[in-house]
């Protein structure tokens, strides 16, 4: 039988029909302060050792999700609908360091850095590389 996963859902809903809950990119340093209750990203990555961005519906992103968990990690994740993705995208961009270089759904941060996505942590893990990675962010205790 397969286990629930937890997760919470950080983003609020957008605004209005055309409007964003998400501040757009460049409107202060940090990467996105909240506006009417949205959240920071860039304060979310730095404060949490495992963040998972995934896309609403996302079979990829589940795996990612099923993986980190079956290791015992309880990862921050924040599922991404079609109303946020643009914003949230740019905000990821702009964390990761570069400008248009926005990493594909989903996007795991370990501690604090961007780890990449579904190929990555799945090598990581093949190469027995995840582990250790996880227990130096201090996601997994043992």
């Amino acid at each position: 039988m397969q286990k629930a996963l937890h997760y919470r859902n950080l983003l609020p809903p957008a605004a209005s029909a055309g409007g964003s809950a998400i501040p757009p990119p460049g409107d202060n340093e940090s990467g996105g302060e909240s506006v009417a209750g949205a959240v920071n990203l860039r304060k979310l990555v730095a404060e949490n050792a495992v963040v998972v961005f995934a896309r609403k519906g996302c079979c990829m992103c589940h795996v990612v999700k099923l993986l980190l968990n079956g290791h015992g990690v309880n990862p921050t994740i924040l599922d991404v609908d079609e109303q946020n993705e643009g914003d949230v995208t740019n905000q990821l961009s702009r964390i990761a360091g570069g400008v248009g270089s926005a990493p594909p759904f989903p996007a795991v941060f370990v501690g604090g850095k961007l780890f990449g996505g579904l190929e990555q942590v799945m090598g990581a893990h093949i190469s027995g590389e995840l582990v250790p990675r996880l227990r130096e962010a201090r996601a997994l205790w043992l």
